[in-house]
């Protein structure tokens, strides 16, 4: 992430990419592979360009497409859970609840208006691999915009107990998720700690009372 479109392009080009990335089990289902999701994402990738880039969207259609693709394409929970980190642990019931609540809004408000200026845009899958540790299956995409530099997406899909989930997007080798993890601990440790700091600033970003 070494230039602002590398970190905003990016960032929004691999949404654009995985905003659909949901694969549903259906027959044959317990015989796909890590190449399967390759052709996941690359197919359903131009299908989210499409529909979040379609003209004449109103914005309030746009977010709520977006939302809705968003919502079946990642493991949201997963992902809000892991960019709180430990101060998950320290939230009450309560905290937690308004945190993903926040947390859901601040990522439709901060993307979905963006994708009007992806539709030009191109994904190319270069590799799928699975990593020896896990059976995550990690897919790298090269995406491109008209005039601009290629972005190198690596792309971490989890397999549940019904769909493909997109549960972390890496751009030019930085992950979003420890991104934003990192971003938000600094938030919270400049309010002395509090949780309550963090919710604060994530209530005036998206304009939530």
């Amino acid at each position: 992430m070494t230039t602002v479109f590398s970190r905003r392009a990016g960032a929004s080009l691999a949404l654009a990419a995985l905003a659909a990335a949901i694969l549903p089990r259906g027959a044959g289902a317990s015989a796909r592979n890590a190449n399967d999701a390759g052709s996941f994402v690359s197919t359903l990738a131009q299908d989210a360009i499409d529909q979040l880039s379609a003209p004449n969207l109103s914005e309030g259609e746009r977010d709520a497409r977006f939302r809705r693709l968003f919502a079946d394409g990642f493991d949201v929970p997963l992902i809000a859970r892991f960019v709180l980190g430990r101060y998950w642990r320290q939230a009450s019931e309560a905290e937690r609840a308004e945190y993903l609540r926040l947390f859901d809004e601040l990522v439709v408000q901060t993307y979905a208006r963006r994708f009007n200026e992806f539709n030009t845009a191109r994904l190319r899958v270069l590799s799928v691999s699975r990593p020896n540790e896990d059976n995550d299956v990690i897919v790298a995409v090269e995406g491109t915009v008209a005039g601009k530099p290629p972005v190198r997406l690596d792309v971490r899909v989890r397999q549940g107990s019904s769909a493909y989930k997109v549960i972390d997007v890496s751009i030019e080798g930085v992950s979003m998720a420890v991104t934003q993890r990192d971003e938000f601990s600094s938030v919270i440790q400049r309010g002395g700690g509090r949780i309550g700091a963090l919710l604060a600033s994530l209530r005036d970003k998206v304009g939530a009372r």
